[in-house]
């Protein structure tokens, strides 16, 4: 899979990817606060201006910047499914990905139901060839004589002729169509599951990652909360805390925000692989698509061409029919049998007395 686009659209910092937002990195323990809201990995949002789904951010939809498709016009597979989908059959939802890999089953799916049509048409064939050689053979009507004789002959013979031009359409469908049909891509049910397998990966280490955010996320709460309360009490003479636990309380909210940066990164980084890798092989699916309907056309095109041609030689076996029956002659015939089975041409006359 070597296809590559931009991962990035132009203007943007680096931290930005095409297609969505990533969450901004935090600068300090205000901006930090200001962020915190809800754990639930299912839906998360972030100064409005990201909001995070199963793990994955997106733009927030109401301050959502124009995003340039990759491949404008073309409905591409890398625009269309970075979002998961309610799955019909349950309660939970299937990713983009898990869509497009089912489409490549579903297409080697048919594209092995098509060959076995096929290989029901080359029985029908062969059957065919069979019964029309033997019907070739039939005795009947034989016995006819002069040029009817000789076309009906003809006719029985080009049964036999079409016979042969049957069963090589039929070894022809096996060989052009049906064993290309079967054969193509024979590994790859196991290719899609490795496919599969990777962006799965890819995906279960952004929710890790996301994971690790989200308890930076409530550390730093924790420890805000506690330095709040201790410069209170400090405030209204509730404590004896000395200004170094206020100082220790304050470097460990620090801690946190910086923890919290950390984890927001390597979110970041997860998002980006997951995204690039998913573009990849976005791409690469679609090309094998492209691909497999291509081939499944230039084959059905080897068909009707085979087809034409099965058609061609039929007409060429009644060929020498057509010619013989155009020189059938009754007269002709009924001098030739007369020839040779005539008994006499001396007519009767009247008795004479």
């Amino acid at each position: 899979m070597s296809t590559r686009l931009p991962m990035r659209p132009p203007g943007n910092g680096p931290a930005v990817l095409l297609g969505f937002q990533p969450a901004l990195a935090l600068t300090g323990a205000l901006c930090l606060q200001q962020n915190l809201g809800s754990s639930s990995p299912s839906k998360k949002q972030s100064k409005e201006n990201t909001i995070t789904i199963n793990c994955v951010t997106f733009p927030h939809p109401d301050t959502m910047p124009e995003q340039q498709l990759l491949k404008p016009t073309e409905w591409s597979y890398c625009d269309y499914f970075w979002a998961d989908k309610k799955d019909p059959q349950g309660n939970g939802t299937v990713a983009g990905f898990e869509l497009l890999l089912q489409k490549q089953l579903k297409g080697k799916q048919m594209q092995k139901e098509m060959s076995e049509f096929i290989r029901e048409r080359i029985k029908i064939e062969e059957e065919y060839a069979k019964n029309l050689a033997k019907l070739s053979q039939n005795s009947l009507a034989a016995q006819e004589e002069g040029s009817l004789g000789e076309a009906w002959a003809q006719v029985k013979k080009s049964l036999a002729d079409e016979a042969e031009v049957h069963l090589k359409f039929s070894a022809k469908l096996h060989s052009e169509v049906e064993k290309p049909l079967m054969n193509f891509r024979e590994n790859f049910k196991k290719d899609m599951k490795k496919c599969d397998h990777h962006i799965a990966d890819l995906r279960k280490q952004l929710a890790s990652r996301y994971a690790s955010v989200e308890k930076a996320r409530k550390a730093l709460t924790e420890r805000q909360k506690d330095l709040e309360m201790k410069t209170q009490q400090l405030e209204i003479k509730l404590s004896n805390k000395t200004e170094e636990d206020i100082k220790k309380a304050r470097r460990k909210s620090t801690q946190a925000g910086d923890d919290l940066m950390r984890c927001v990164d390597l979110y970041n980084q997860a998002q980006s692989k997951w995204f690039e890798e998913m573009v990849t092989t976005t791409l690469e699916l679609e090309r094998l698509e492209v691909e497999r309907v291509e081939m499944i056309r230039q084959h059905l095109c080897q068909y009707t061409q085979l087809r034409h041609e099965t058609d061609m030689f039929n007409q060429s076996t009644v060929e020498p029919v057509d010619q013989l029956l155009r020189k059938v002659d009754p007269a002709k015939d009924r001098e030739l049998w007369v020839r040779e089975h005539k008994t006499g041409n001396i007519r009767p006359v009247d008795m004479e007395i």
